[in-house]
């Protein structure tokens, strides 16, 4: 549970029709492997005990009886394990039978809550035997079972952690999702982060793949873990069949998914954290304490009807087993990967269009280094002009060689811009920046920050007064994790009027990129690319070997792995995560590809970067948010310039 990571597990067991003992003995059978593998909330489908399909043996009171004996059966064997676990039970009430789930820890019931909606269409008929549950409550006496220590409500009820109040566990039962209003929607009013759906969900044709979209939307609505179980073999086929189809989410994802037709557990972990985060986020998410349940649009569900318990669980580190991609910005599927990348080069392009348009500009001017950067912004501006139906001779791409430009380099710029059909100049800066040194007193063998800035300042210095011959706006090239490091010069790359990559991660650039030459149709465009790709990151601000062909100067060296700080990015700044748990995660997932001091080196590098690098975002140029991220601050991140780093700095090595 550290870091507010629970494992939960959906089960699915073995079953026969109506055979209590049978079926009790396979749930007890799998909450003893959930106990050997840590997990915290176990979730049974729908009326498991008995069995789904028991059609009019519902009406049986040996049956009934049986499987009030069969959940204290499961209870007792609880008795040492703070697992939380809800079994699906059928339930004699206020002379009527309804549909539960037994809600059981600690070796006790804790509470019995109904189904709500009951499907009564096609193939199913359960209005037949139970009642739907409309507010009543009742006390379910299970002595005469063998439990006396506490008599359980009949109710809709919320579990509180009280170790982790971000772990408030709300129950609801198959249909209940399904309808348009599900019952999880007031559950999560009332304060739910982890819904539990106990289902018996038969299998036809296409049904699974709307389960999945059902369930990963709710969690992303609700911005909740959920829990889908569902019945599986052992169910009668007479008139449907069951797959078992079980699904763990997070918020729209899909953590954890079962193969249909395989009875088994699905085991994975949930961050509360991580959710209670980014409800906080959401202005627009209702505060459980002050949302009034008694509102007409609550119906049943009122104030007096979502009762909350308190439940506890032993502290202690959760195992993951769950995945976290070392490149989160990036879709693991090559299909989602391109399509992905057509959008953000479709969005990125109408942005500019839109620019170019609003201000009449005759043509865009842009540096071109031969560098990744560079070279999507010129992609972009292509695509800017082609929606414009405007030649690409509109475009000035203009290469400002100096010190440190390789000849790899150089080639490679001329070429893109040769294959594009784009205006190309250069300007070789070098005796300009000679002569701003001899007039300000700098030594050239003096290769420190000022050697560096004062070549960038003169690139972006020759970049806006060509725009002002061409009667044309300057575009920048610099991307999201850049600017996340403070990886610009100030007034030099820093500055454009109009930001294209600004929102878009390194290790993004490189598959859009690498999209682009993969679908592209001309052959050198696609050759050049693919080199362009090939060649390491560097802002060439250093002097060349002798030869003029090798780079003594490589971003990554300097700065550590971009792959490694947009991981960074991503959990630390998107979504919050403390700078511990930051490690943590990225240790699990590049196990193997750096030791932990150097993920250790280059965290505490991101921080301490990040903090004293505010003043450059405060005053960047425009530029349209692509993705999630976003340092704009007109856009999604406000932070003061003279912000300390010391608490995040001193968590990376608590």
């Amino acid at each position: 549970m550290k870091d507010g990571f629970i494992k939960v597990a959906a089960c699915t067991p073995e079953i026969q029709v109506a055979d209590v003992d049978f079926n009790v003995d396979k749930i007890i059978s799998q909450l003893e492997k959930c106990r050997e593998e840590g997990v915290k909330v176990a979730v049974f489908p729908e009326l498991c005990i008995t069995g789904y399909t028991c059609q009019d043996l519902f009406f049986q009171n040996a049956l009934l009886d049986k499987a009030m004996e069969g959940v204290v059966k499961i209870a007792k064997t609880t008795a040492d394990s703070d697992m939380l676990v809800a079994v699906g039970v059928p339930v004699r009430a206020n002379g009527k039978l309804y549909n539960c789930a037994a809600v059981i820890q600690d070796g006790e019931v804790r509470a019995f809550v109904p189904k709500t909606h009951l499907p009564n269409y096609n193939e199913f008929y359960e209005a037949r035997h139970f009642a739907p549950y409309r507010g009543e409550c009742a006390a379910i006496d299970l002595r005469e079972y063998g439990q006396f220590e506490f008599i359980p409500p009949m109710e809709q009820t919320v579990f509180v952690c009280e170790e982790i109040p971000e772990l408030v566990v709300g129950f609801e039962l198959c249909e209940d999702l399904w309808v348009a209003d599900p019952v999880s929607n007031y559950l999560a009013k009332a304060g739910a982060t982890l819904i539990c759906n106990l289902s018996a969900s038969d299998e036809v044709i296409g049904k699974d793949s709307y389960r999945r979209q059902i369930v990963s939307n709710q969690s992303a609505r609700l911005v909740a873990g959920y829990i889908y179980c569902s019945a599986g073999d052992g169910e009668s086929t007479q008139d449907m069949v069951f797959s078992g189809h079980n699904i763990i989410a997070e918020n729209g994802s899909i953590l954890a998914e079962s193969r249909l037709f395989e009875n088994d557990i699905t085991i994975s972990e949930i961050d509360f954290k991580k959710l209670a985060f980014e409800r906080r986020k959401i202005s627009t998410y209702p505060a459980s304490a002050e949302w009034d349940y008694s509102s007409k649009d609550s119906g049943f569900l009122d104030k007096d009807n979502i009762s909350r318990e308190r439940f506890s669980l032993e502290m202690g580190e959760t195992a993951l087993t769950r995945k976290f991609a070392k490149t989160p910005f990036i879709p693991s599927n090559q299909a989602e990967r391109n399509e992905r990348c057509h959008l953000i080069l479709q969005m990125q392009s109408h942005g500019l269009m839109k620019r170019i348009a609003h201000t009449h500009s005759k043509t865009v001017v842009i540096g071109i280094s031969g560098g990744l950067d560079s070279t999507l912004a010129l992609l972009v501006c292509v695509m800017a002009m082609d929606l414009l139906k405007r030649p690409h001779t509109d475009i000035v791409a203009v290469t400002m060689p100096c010190f440190g430009t390789t000849k790899r380099t150089r080639s490679n710029a001329e070429i893109l811009c040769d294959a594009l059909g784009v205006t190309f100049r250069e300007v070789d800066i070098s005796k300009a920046v000679l002569q701003h040194f001899e007039d300000i007193g700098h030594d050239y063998n003096d290769h420190s920050v000022v050697f560096e800035n004062g070549q960038a300042r003169e690139r972006t210095k020759v970049l806006m007064n060509i725009a002002n011959q061409v009667s044309g706006m300057v575009v920048g090239t610099g991307d999201l994790s850049e600017l996340a490091l403070g990886w610009a010069t100030y007034n030099g790359d820093h500055m454009s009027m109009y930001g294209v990559n600004a929102s878009i991660p390194k290790t993004l650039v490189r598959h859009i990129v690498q999209y682009y030459g993969d679908t592209c149709t001309s052959d050198t465009l696609r050759d050049v690319l693919y080199d362009i790709l090939d060649t390491p990151v560097s802002p060439e601000l250093l002097p060349t070997d002798e030869s003029g062909t090798e780079m003594t100067q490589k971003t990554e060296d300097l700065v550590g792995p971009y792959e490694l700080h947009d991981f960074f990015l991503y959990y630390g700044i998107r979504w919050g995560f403390e700078p511990s748990k930051v490690k943590r995660l990225a240790k699990y997932a590049f196990e193997g590809d750096y030791p932990d001091e150097v993920i250790d080196k280059w965290l505490k590098t991101f921080y301490r970067r990040f903090f004293s690098q505010q003043f450059k975002r405060s005053c960047l140029p425009d530029g349209a948010k692509i993705g999630s991220v976003t340092l704009s601050p007109r856009g999604d991140w406000r932070m003061p310039s003279d912000a300390v780093a010391k608490l995040w700095l001193e968590d990376i090595d608590k």
